[in-house]
């Protein structure tokens, strides 16, 4: 028989053989690399990775949060304005006059707090665990130093007779100084929290996201004061 035909003989039987097998035995099995889970530090997970995302979804979930905050407080400040445009005289007669002076070194307190919470950030970037607990720390007792603050003035304002029934007045300014308060309150609570996971180590230069998106909310409360204590104390 030519050699030729040999060859072809011999490469048809080794097709069949091929298919046969494919048959008899399946596909060969398929196992992809499966995807990085949040324990991994991977893209999908929380925490920083080699492979990370834009942006985590912690703190995707953080700005989306803050979305809704600030359409909250749009609202009240758009009350507040409605109101206050409404008055010539303002506070009305007959209601103390709000403690300026008292309150704007309070601001002062509350605008170190976010410089605090950077230089811990920083300290944490730059493995220096020491440093960032020492400076978290800092930042919770000005937390809790502004809110010690706020609580003194209304009770002395209460005893002036500035109540939340005391009208207009008195109902815009404790709904809206309130809720500001109650957000201090929240994330005075969840700072202390990340402060207790930074003493016994949980974070690191690569695991940083829960200090982040705490650093997040913090800035956010910080920087709304201001304006609210413009609106409501000068304006």
């Amino acid at each position: 028989m030519a050699p030729e035909v040999i060859d072809r003989v011999r490469e048809q039987t080794g097709d069949d053989l091929e298919e046969l097998r494919t048959l008899v035995e399946g596909p060969p099995p398929f196992d992809p690399n499966p995807p990085d889970g949040p324990d991994d530090d991977g893209r999908f997970g929380d925490d920083e990775g080699p492979h990370d995302a834009p942006m985590s979804n912690a703190r995707l979930g953080m700005v989306m949060l803050l979305g809704a905050e600030t359409m909250f407080f749009a609202g009240l400040i758009g009350s507040f304005l409605v109101f206050r445009v409404a008055h010539t005289t303002w506070p009305p007669p007959m209601f103390p006059q709000l403690p300026i002076g008292v309150t704007g070194v309070n601001t002062l307190f509350l605008l170190y707090s976010a410089v605090t919470m950077w230089m811990a950030q920083q300290a944490l970037r730059s493995g220096m665990m020491p440093r960032c607990v020492r400076f978290l720390q800092y930042t919770a007792v000005l937390g809790v130093v502004f809110l010690a603050i706020q609580g003194y003035e209304w009770l002395q304002l209460i005893g002036y007779g500035l109540t939340l029934s005391s009208g207009v007045y008195g109902a815009t300014f404790y709904i809206l100084i309130g809720c500001h308060g109650l957000h201090v309150l929240g994330a005075v609570v969840w700072l202390i929290s990340v402060l207790a996971g930074a003493m016994r180590g949980r974070y690191s230069a690569r695991r940083s996201v829960r200090v982040s998106v705490c650093g997040m909310y913090w800035y956010y409360v910080v920087g709304l004061w201001p304006a609210l204590y413009w609106l409501v104390y000068l304006y």
